[in-house]
This record gives C-alpha cells, structure tokens and sequence, in this order.
C-alpha cells in the first residue's frame, strides 16, 4: 500500500526546499505527498526576500481537511513561523496516531531566520513531545537547546540525550555542520545510538537537504514503522541526491539537490 504522507511547511518558489522539496522526496521514496502550507516565502538560491505567513486558522483548516478525507500514514513538520502556528499545528496533530517527523526549520541556508526566536520555546514544548523523531542540525539543536553548537561527537550525543529527554521518541542529529571528510550523522532513541556515516560531497547544491531528509524519513517510517531503518534510508537518499546535485543548473547560490537521481541515471 502506497502511504499517504502529509507535509505542514513553507513554500519555496525556486523548488529546493520547504514544501516543493517535500512533495519531491516524498514522491522518490515511494509516498503520496499531501501539503498544507504555514508560509509563502520569496526566495532563491540566494537568499529569503520576503515571507508571509498564512493566518493560523488557514493553516488549521488546511489540516483538518485533509484528515476529514484522507488517512494520513504520517506527517512531517517543516517551517512554522511563529509560536501562533506552532501551537495551532499541535493542537490540530494532538490525539492522532500518525508518527510525526519534526524538522526544526530555523534558518535557512543563507542565514535568514525562517523561526521567531520567541517561538522556539513553542516548539521545544509543544511540537518535540509529539514527534517521533527530531531532526534538527547542530545549529538548530543548540537553538533548542539553549547551548553553544557541538563542535565533536561527544558533544553531539550529550546534546542529543538531552533532546531526547525533551520528548520526542528518537532524535536524528545532523552532523554536516562538523569539519571533516565525513558527514556523521546520530540516531539516538531510549534503547539505541547509532551513527550513520557517509561521505562529504564538495557541492555548494545543497539547498533543502533537511526538508528534502525529514520528508524521506517520514515516508520511509510510515512504510516500514522502524525509525532506524527510516533514518538509514533517508540518509542513502539525501546522499545520492547531493551526490547528483551537480548535474543540475539551478540558479547562482545554493542551488538544489537532485530528488530524482535514480530517473537520470536511466538515461
């Protein structure tokens, strides 16, 4: 059965990231990809020019018809915005057995705040305690966290134990931002820890890679109900997908990461 996953994100018009890159990723990995959308946003491979939220009753209303008329498998939580939508799509999500993958979207890959720092704490205390699993990077995690950003390993699972005693069911702690050859990544859950590793690929197309890796693990969690296996999964995907980057001639920034490299590689 092919699994209807629901994605509640911004939109980005230049297709890298927010909900254009979940309905892709979503797709590739063998889902049905649902939106509702929590902003519009104006940018590029350059940068966040502008952003509107849509009203926190929209945004609820988005949601509510979908669960009315669709059964939803899962959902993955990318940009919010504010504490407002934040606690709407909690209380929308609150009660329902759907796994929740949450994607903290903090800042954008320009450096643009796509998160009110007075809505972090929203999210630390409403959203993590739903989620099945927690995806932040290291930035983000020390957003959560209120801490200086993990500079080693050690310091990645310190802070990863103490996002998993926030919440969430497991946590998948993104390890791109450290220095090296490799790109380790942690997967930490009650009973578990363990990192999954993979290459470097010297790109600068990497725009969307945390919306485009969240969405692969939802839909991969919803088709299997492991979430270790959903994180494996998703990161061999987000790897091949960087590692295909570029092949395609996407603006002049940081441009995307290829969410179909298994249809190039057929020709």
């Amino acid at each position: 059965m092919i699994p209807n996953i629901l994605s509640i994100a911004g939109s980005d018009p230049s297709g890298g990231a927010g909900i254009q890159a979940d309905l892709k990723a979503i797709s590739a990995n063998g889902g049905y990809a649902m939106a509702a959308l929590t902003a519009l946003t104006a940018q590029n491979t350059r940068g966040v020019s502008g952003v509107e939220l849509i009203p926190p009753a929209f945004v609820a209303a988005q949601i509510r018809a979908v669960f009315d008329d669709i059964r939803v498998d899962a959902v993955k939580i990318g940009m919010l915005g504010t504490a407002e939508i934040t606690a709407t799509v909690q209380a929308e999500l609150a009660g329902r057995a759907q796994p929740v993958v949450l994607d903290p979207v903090m800042v954008a890959k320009g450096g643009d705040r796509l998160l009110a720092a007075e809505a972090v704490a929203a999210l630390r205390e409403r959203l993590l305690p739903l989620a099945a699993i927690v995806t932040p990077n290291l930035p983000e995690a020390a957003d959560l966290l209120a801490c200086p950003e993990a500079r080693d390993r050690a310091e990645m699972e310190r802070q990863a134990r103490a996002l998993l005693a926030l919440g969430p069911r497991a946590v998948f702690l993104k390890g791109g931002h450290l220095a090296g050859a490799d790109c380790p990544d942690l997967f930490l859950d009650s009973a578990r820890a363990e990192w999954l590793e993979a290459p470097r690929t010297d790109t600068r197309n990497t725009h969307g890679t945390g919306c485009t890796l969240s969405s692969a693990i939802a839909t991969h969690l919803a088709l299997t109900g492991d979430a270790l296996a959903a994180c494996r999964a998703a990161k061999a995907y987000v790897s091949a997908a960087i590692a295909a980057a570029d092949g395609l001639s996407v603006g002049h920034g940081h441009g995307p990461t290829d969410h179909f490299p298994m249809l190039r590689s057929r020709r």
